[in-house]
């Protein structure tokens, strides 16, 4: 396995004395790519999103990051899902539209928030070695209710996304992947971005094919 992802792990430059990798600069490029698609609602952010996540499973599973490397093989499902969902998940099997989270809805996310972050912390620290348990598995439950939500084109699920970013950002610093953690001060922006324009398409059902 690792002589397979050798070449990822392979420097590409020095940032900060460290060195990163060439899967690291692979998923920052990919990883804003598809957020920048997903902005603007672009069917080609999942299939850019299953590559994105295949990289950055790697780079974590290196790393460290264990709960975050596990969470990439969810991610390839929840890409897969959220490809047919975009395109046949609404009324009829239309295309899905942006929309509001019910009440119902945020209840089994905070419901789902709680469970997974105990379950995954449990986990981590009984099984693994790693050094940020909690904020290892309160991320990737977070990360997965956003994924869900972006999947069923929750318009909130951009908050979801923001709070995630703000955890990550120092996370990945802590863990000197410093390219991965520029990558998510973009992505907080393009989150914000995201936010606004998913708001403002509320109800208008709009979908970019190609």
């Amino acid at each position: 396995m690792h002589q397979l992802i050798e070449p990822l792990l392979e420097p590409a430059f020095t940032l900060g004395g460290t060195p990163t990798s060439w899967g690291e600069v692979l998923g920052f490029t990919t990883g804003a790519l598809c957020v920048w698609l997903v902005v603007r609602q672009h069917l080609w952010n999942w299939p850019i999103g299953i590559l994105n996540v295949i990289l950055l499973g790697l780079i974590f599973l290196d790393s460290g990051l264990y709960a975050d490397a596990s969470l990439q093989v969810v991610y390839v499902v929840l890409n897969a899902y959220g490809w047919w969902a975009w395109v046949y998940g609404g009324e009829g099997r239309t295309a899905e539209v942006v929309r509001r989270t019910s009440r119902v809805e945020w209840g089994w996310i905070a419901a789902g928030l709680a469970g997974s972050t105990a379950v995954m912390y449990l986990v981590l620290t009984t099984w693994t070695e790693s050094t940020v348990p909690f904020w290892d598995a309160v991320t990737t439950a977070i990360s997965l209710a956003a994924t869900y939500g972006q999947c069923r084109k929750l318009a909130e699920s951009w908050w979801l996304w923001i709070l995630a970013d703000l955890v990550y950002i120092p996370l990945y610093a802590h863990k000197e992947l410093y390219l991965t953690s520029a990558l998510y001060l973009v992505f907080l922006a393009l989150c914000v971005a995201g936010l606004r324009a998913w708001r403002a398409e509320l109800g208008q059902g709009r979908l970019v094919a190609a």
